[in-house]
Formats: structure tokens, C-alpha cells, sequence
């Protein structure tokens, strides 16, 4: 079997001991080893997530968080903004309107994170205090973009609008501090940045943001956070937990917190930045405007004359790397190439030398690789190792 460089932006490769420690005998979910399980990784997630806050853990895809967010929040009628800068952040506006939320969608060009001084200029306007939630994706990647999660936060300021964070394709790569930043709401999934087969949701709210679950009136019963914590403070959970999910959790954060989750932003920010530094090697243009490029994923247009969709399926066909098409207004114009979870130098390597091969503009007379030479050169500068070891 040929090998396959998976290097979509989720489900993300996932380590060897991580595969191994999710095939472990089953344990029943109401005993003390699973009590210790989940307490340990109650600990690994609140270092992850900046937070002293409890960690509820869902079976479900990311989505379902999003979902649990709105209904454990809101009432039927309540005002809520939405940060638009791609397809994730539009499907939060999807979610709150099938629950009967009014939702006002501010939209930032294609390419471009949030402005801070929009948020912070609509809410002065908010005499009221209407808005009662701002929804944000942090990173965005049907765009490749990264929100300036820190700087949102502090436009928000003094307004008492609950603020909701989608850190699906961000947490565990990039930085993300619940409580220093003053988060209310802070979502994820398994399958992305935490190494770890899809399948497992997770959500953490800070106190007043506790305090909202009593007195929201959306219907919940699957989703309801206030049930789901009374069972997390006995190291349970409510229904029958994906146990070999959170094996495998359990073991891909034990490696991500050992290492330190500072030199883990540090790795991923190299990577990035190598990755797109191939990219621009090779004459191609990024969907991200400079300085708001995702360190996880990078949204790459194809060059004129080509179908992005049938570059993907060549490199794919040809080569063995799996990449993401467009989606939206991006469907047929651009391949997404996630680099996050268990990645290390050398996949970025062989992919952008796939890419480059399957452009055939590698310069022949050298026999050297433009965009692995880029590439290399910024993998040197930042000393990178393997990211999970």
C-alpha cells in the first residue's frame, strides 16, 4: 500500500501511541478507572485551555458544541453577533437562526481576520445593551485566516455581551486563554490540533457564563451543559461516553502538555510560516491577507488556467497527498492544506515538493526545489523538531 500524507484540515494524522492507547480493553463508565481517566484529562485541558473552569466532554463532532453553546446560552428572540470572515464563522449565524435567535452578521472582506475597531464601534453603538452574544470562530479555515482572538476580547470590553469562541481548528495549536482574555464560551473538537481521532466535543464556560445556563430558555436536554457538569464534578458524564476516544485524548494531550504547550506555539508557528514560505516560492497566492495567515491551515488559490479541483485530484492521484477543495465562494478556486496535529517537518517537505512537481516548474536546470529551498530555510532558522514525541 502506498503511503498517503493526509493533509486535510480535519481529521488530522494522529500519533502511534495515540492509535494504540484507543484500542485499549473496554472499562465501564461508571468505575474508578474511568474516574481517574477523566480526571486526568479534566487537567491536561484546563492547561490547553487557559482555564480553572471545568471541560465538558461531548460524543460529537465540533458542530454539536457550537450547537450546545447557543441553546445553554440564549432564549428565543435574544440579539447576538456574529464575527463572519468565512464558512465556519457563517455557520454559527446558521445555528443561532434555527433556534430563533435575531443574528446580525458583521462580514470582514475574504482574506481579512476580524477588526477589532468594527466590534468595538458597533457594540458603543448598543445603547441598549441589546447584543446579547458575540459569536466568533477563531480560526477560520475555509479562508486560512486567524482571528485575533486577544484583541477581539479587549474590544468587547465593559459590553456584557457573552463571548463565544469557536477554537475548533485553533485549540492546541494556537495560543487560547480562556481566562486571562476573558473568554465566556470556548468550544473544540478531537480530530484537529489535539491528535486525536474525531468524534469527542468539548466546551468550557466561565463563571457568569455558568451563571446564563440557568436562566436561558432554548429547549436542551442531549446538550444541557448545567446536567452534564453535575456529572463532570463525579468524574462521569451524563450518557455513555466514547471511552477508546478519550484514551486516545487522553494520551495525545499527556504529549502535548509534557512538551509544554508554550514550545508547541512556537513549532506551529514555524511550521506555518515554512509552509507558506513554499507556497509563496512558488508564485502562488494565499487566500490570507500578510498577518492574519493560519498557522494550522493555509488556503492556497490555483495559478490561472487551472482548476483547482483538478490540481488537488492530481496531487492526490499522483502523489498521495490529500488535500481539502473551497468551499463557498472558494469551491473551484482554491486547495486548503492543513499542516496541524501530528506533522513534522518533513511532511511539510514532501508535500510542497508534491505540489511543486505536480505544477512542473521545478527548476530543471538546477535540479532544485524552489519551495523546499524556501522551506528549509525557515525550518533552520526555528530549530524545529518533531511536534510530538
Amino acid at each position: 500500500m502506498d503511503k498517503e500524507w493526509l493533509m486535510i484540515p480535519g481529521p488530522t494524522p494522529i500519533p502511534p501511541q495515540v492509535q494504540m492507547a484507543a484500542s485499549q480493553p473496554m472499562i465501564s463508565h461508571r468505575g474508578k478507572a474511568f474516574s481517574c481517566l477523566y480526571e486526568e484529562i479534566q487537567t491536561h485541558l484546563r492547561e490547553i485551555f487557559g482555564t480553572n473552569e471545568e471541560i465538558l466532554i461531548f460524543p460529537a463532532a465540533g458542530t454539536g458544541a457550537m450547537e450546545a453553546s447557543i441553546v445553554n446560552l440564549f432564549s428565543e428572540g435574544d440579539h447576538v453577533l456574529c464575527l463572519d470572515t468565512g464558512e465556519f464563522g457563517r455557520r454559527y449565524k446558521d445555528i443561532g437562526e434555527a433556534f430563533g435567535l435575531q443574528v446580525e452578521t458583521l462580514s470582514f472582506p475574504l482574506g481579512r481576520p476580524v477588526d477589532p475597531k468594527v466590534v468595538e464601534d458597533r457594540l458603543a453603538k448598543d445603547d441598549k445593551k441589546s447584543i446579547r452574544g458575540i459569536l466568533l470562530t477563531h480560526n477560520e479555515t475555509s479562508a486560512g485566516v486567524t482571528n485575533d482572538l486577544k484583541a477581539v476580547s479587549g474590544a468587547v470590553g465593559e459590553h456584557p455581551a457573552f463571548l463565544i469562541v469557536d477554537a475548533v481548528s485553533s485549540l492546541g495549536a494556537l495560543p487560547v486563554k480562556m481566562d486571562e482574555w476573558g473568554l465566556d464560551v470556548v468550544i473544540s473538537g478531537s480530530q484537529k490540533a489535539l491528535m486525536s481521532p474525531p468524534g469527542l466535543a468539548l466546551a468550557a464556560l466561565s463563571a457568569r457564563a455558568w451563571a446564563q445556563t440557568e436562566k436561558a430558555g432554548l429547549p436542551r436536554y442531549y446538550w444541557d451543559f448545567r446536567r452534564a457538569k453535575a456529572y463532570a464534578e463525579k468524574k462521569q458524564t451524563p450518557y455513555t461516553p466514547a471511552v477508546s476516544l478519550l484514551f486516545g485524548l487522553n494520551a495525545a494531550l499527556k504529549s502535548l502538555t509534557e512538551q509544554g504547550m508554550e514550545k508547541i506555539y512556537d513549532q506551529q508557528a514555524v511550521i506555518g510560516k515554512a509552509f507558506r514560505a513554499g507556497i509563496r516560492a512558488l508564485g502562488l497566492e494565499l487566500v490570507a491577507r500578510p498577518g492574519s495567515e493560519s498557522d494550522t491551515v493555509t488556503a492556497i488559490f490555483s495559478p490561472a488556467g487551472l482548476c483547482a479541483d483538478q490540481w488537488r485530484k492530481e496531487v492526490e492521484n499522483k502523489w498521495h497527498v490529500v488535500t481539502a477543495k473551497g468551499q463557498g465562494q472558494l469551491a473551484g478556486k482554491i486547495i486548503r492544506v492543513g499542516h496541524m496535529g501530528f506533522i513534522d517537518p518533513l511532511d511539510i517537505l514532501s508535500v510542497l515538493g508534491a505540489l511543486e512537481m505536480s505544477l512542473g516548474i521545478t527548476d530543471k536546470d538546477k535540479h532544485e526545489s524552489n519551495a523546499i529551498k524556501a522551506a528549509q530555510k525557515v525550518l533552520a532558522e526555528g530549530g524545529l523538531r518533531k511536534t510530538c514525541e
